[in-house]
């Protein structure tokens, strides 16, 4: 009779384990099938961006805001790192803007639905051809991403960074930095 009960302890610790996720579980499955599935980048094909309303720089040396919104219309994904964009003018190479100074990206988890938002933040150049970078287009890119979104630009022409209003030389990079991202939304 005593090794009865050692034998129904020996079971329900059995039991327990398997009940527990232990050796052979199927909790630990699941849970590898739900980072893999999060562990995915945000895709440009599954993502709606909106850019604008703008507070729009009025006047050379001025500084204006674009603000970006994305929604994630796919299964969770992840940004992670900062966004990509770039200032095209009418005749020449895209012009990659830096992350803004200080800014510090953090990875996000964006759920179907979820939303986030980064900011362009530029300085108006003068209107006088060659002093200026004449911006027709915004492109847009996630990280690790291949594939850009173009929106057209119509705040005016974007100052060159380190440059005065008189230096007339047309070279340099573009006045114009992208914040990170930032969670929206509720």
């Amino acid at each position: 009779m005593r090794a009865m009960p050692t034998t129904v302890t020996a079971v329900t610790a059995l039991l327990l384990l398997t009940a527990c996720g232990g050796e052979g579980g199927g909790d630990k499955a699941k849970d590898d099938a739900k980072q893999k599935q999060e562990s995915v980048a945000c895709s440009m094909a599954k993502v709606s961006l909106e850019v604008g309303p703008a507070s729009e720089a009025p006047a050379a040396g001025d500084t204006g805001e674009v603000p970006v919104d994305l929604v994630n219309q796919g299964p969770a994904c992840i940004l992670d790192g900062f966004p990509e964009a770039s200032l095209v003018a009418a005749e020449g190479e895209p012009v990659a803007l830096a992350p803004t100074d200080g800014a510090t990206a953090q990875k996000l988890t964006l759920a179907e639905g979820g939303s986030a938002s980064f900011t362009v933040t530029y300085v108006r150049g003068p209107e006088d051809a060659g002093q200026s970078l004449d911006v027709k287009t915004l492109e847009i890119s996630l990280p690790g991403a291949t594939d850009t979104r173009a929106f057209p630009w119509s705040y005016g022409p974007v100052a060159h960074q380190g440059e005065g209003e008189g230096s007339g030389t047309g070279t340099g990079a573009a006045d114009a930095s992208v914040s990170a991202f930032q969670r929206s939304g509720d």
